[in-house]
């Protein structure tokens, strides 16, 4: 590949191989014993594919996700989805919606009552704002999208007023708004006209990294 180190591509390849036998991204160590390296030449090969737009990762374990990756539907074991993570999500005041794709997860088929891969994605949390319904910073929600309008007290993933995007629990109030509501006192309620407020889905199930 043009611009990659031979290092880096044997690293690159690894990645993908390890995935595709496994359904998850290895860790560094796992990476580094493969490799022969020392853990911090692995950090470093890593770095430098995140600034070739090559992955992306956290300082969370397994946290790798691949900007290309050439996993395949049929080499999934049975009863296995892998759906794009499509970036960041809010769980705070609205932030700019992040639609570039980050890489790929992996989900039991059926997750949270999900029937069609193509229309289930998934999302990094950022900020607090729904902490006490468990969603914390850096956690990926699984979403699917809507083909009826949401129900009271689903957890949304919304894009209010001037295009920005958030996740909060929806209640309507009466026939031309809406209450995005959040699970942590230390935020307010947004209301918002009806008509001025697009759901992208529904948020269905929730992945933790520790």
């Amino acid at each position: 590949m043009h611009g990659l180190t031979e290092k880096q591509q044997n690293i690159l390849n690894f990645i993908e191989d390890f995935f595709e036998a496994n359904g998850m991204p290895p860790t560094v160590q796992e990476i580094a014993d493969h490799t022969g390296v020392k853990s911090s030449t692995v950090f470093a090969h890593l770095r430098a594919l995140q600034r070739k737009n090559q992955l992306s990762r956290s300082s969370k374990a397994r946290s790798i996700a691949l900007a290309n990756p050439r996993l395949a539907l049929s080499k999934l074991p049975a009863g296995i989805w892998t759906v794009p993570l499509l970036g960041r999500v809010c769980a705070g005041e609205p932030a700019e919606s992040v639609a570039h794709p980050e890489g790929t997860v992996t989900i039991p088929a059926g997750l949270g009552g999900c029937t069609d891969p193509a229309r289930t994605f998934a999302l990094k949390i950022q900020g607090e704002s729904m902490r006490d319904l468990g969603m914390l910073e850096g956690d990926v929600v699984i979403v699917q999208m809507l083909d009826a309008p949401p129900r009271p007290g689903d957890i949304v993933v919304a894009v209010v007023p001037g295009g920005e995007c958030t996740v909060k629990s929806y209640y309507p109030r009466d026939a031309g708004t809406l209450e995005l509501r959040p699970a942590n006192p230390d935020y307010h309620v947004q209301i918002h006209p009806v008509d001025q407020v697009r759901f992208q889905g529904r948020v269905v199930a929730l992945q933790r990294t520790y």
